[in-house]
């Protein structure tokens, strides 16, 4: 089978495709899946580019979708021929967080899904939305399950709620779907004009080039008649945040997830406590999450916006189209 490997310390000239034996037969609560798509993140960018040391020999990428193949004993959630998606924390099934690092991450901790076979634990896959390709329900695990924990699961978004997202990746993108999805009207934010046209086209109510507007917060607020929006996805980190906190209603919500502008920077933190707004840490989220999660689009209808696939092979041109930033949504490798 074809596989794609890491050589540490890491870099995009670093990764070597490569043919390998296929994995064998799953043992007791073990499944194989023919893998058939997998979704860049920053998470994985992190890692490829050796920003995110990781083991030699390493077989990137977080998110994998594809079909079961064969069950290995004890196995009663999946049959063969089932559509499968995995999971970021393989071991939080539900419940609190539980882990702080990604150490039982694939692509990072351990081995990916940048290979066409795996075989793996049960419990590491749900079942893919009805529907979807393999590249839809790849976007899933790290990205739309991020979004979907920001604000639904820590934020109990509501209808008639405003949302705040930033920028056009991945996860701002699926922020504005389910904000939209949920009833609540988005804001959103980029420094591309053509990019602030497609969010528009996308459900976003209003539009702020932050380059053109630097206090971008500030017309939030006028936006919002003084009042500020209900949840900010903060993708943007320290450079961002400051912006952020001015956004933000009193007693409302600012999810945490990215840190696009840097780990460490000045925070107004009397400005967050005068406003009484809640300023919470994610990584993704469970098991479990993903479940609900999934249940919600297949009421929904809703489908993942895809800028570019790239066969498994051209990973490494994969990465250096998201490295240029010019791209709405996500970018899938489909093999």
């Amino acid at each position: 089978m074809q596989v794609v490997t890491l050589t540490a310390p890491g870099g995009l000239d670093k990764l070597k495709v490569q043919d390998v034996s296929p994995p064998g037969a799953p043992g007791p609560g073990e499944i194989r899946v023919r893998v058939h798509a997998s979704s860049l993140n920053f998470h994985d960018y992190g890692v490829v580019a050796g920003k995110m040391p990781t083991a030699d020999g390493r077989i990137p990428m977080s998110d994998g979708a594809g079909v079961v193949e064969e069950v290995g004993d004890g196995v009663s959630e999946f049959a063969v021929g089932d559509r499968v998606v995995s999971t970021f924390f393989p071991d939080w099934l539900e419940g609190p967080a539980r882990i702080a690092d990604f150490t039982t991450t694939p692509g990072d901790g351990v081995d990916g899904y940048a290979c066409e076979q795996v075989v793996r634990p049960a419990q590491w896959f749900t079942r893919q939305p009805k529907g979807y390709s393999h590249a839809e329900a790849a976007t899933l695990t790290t990205a739309g399950l991020t979004a979907w924990r920001a604000l639904v699961v820590d934020g109990g978004l509501k209808a008639g709620d405003t949302v705040l997202v930033l920028g056009s990746g991945g996860v701002s993108i699926f922020a504005l779907q389910f904000a939209r999805m949920m009833g609540a009207r988005v804001i959103a934010t980029s420094s591309s004009n053509e990019k602030l046209k497609q969010l528009r086209q996308l459900g976003a109510a209003h539009t702020i080039n932050y380059k053109e507007e630097p206090e971008w917060g500030k017309k939030v607020n006028a936006l919002t008649n003084g009042q500020g929006v209900d949840h900010v996805v903060e993708v943007g980190g320290p450079g961002t945040l400051p912006q952020s906190i001015e956004a933000i209603k009193i007693g409302g919500h600012i999810s945490l997830i990215g840190v696009l502008t840097g780990r460490q920077g000045d925070i107004p933190t009397a400005k967050l406590m005068a406003k009484q707004a809640r300023l919470q840490g994610l990584i993704v989220g469970s098991r479990r999450h993903q479940l609900e999660m999934i249940k919600a689009i297949e009421a929904t209808s809703m489908r993942p916006i895809i800028d570019r696939e790239f066969v498994l092979a051209d990973i490494a041109e994969a990465f250096r189209y998201q490295e240029a930033g010019k791209h709405l949504g996500k970018i899938c490798l489909t093999f």
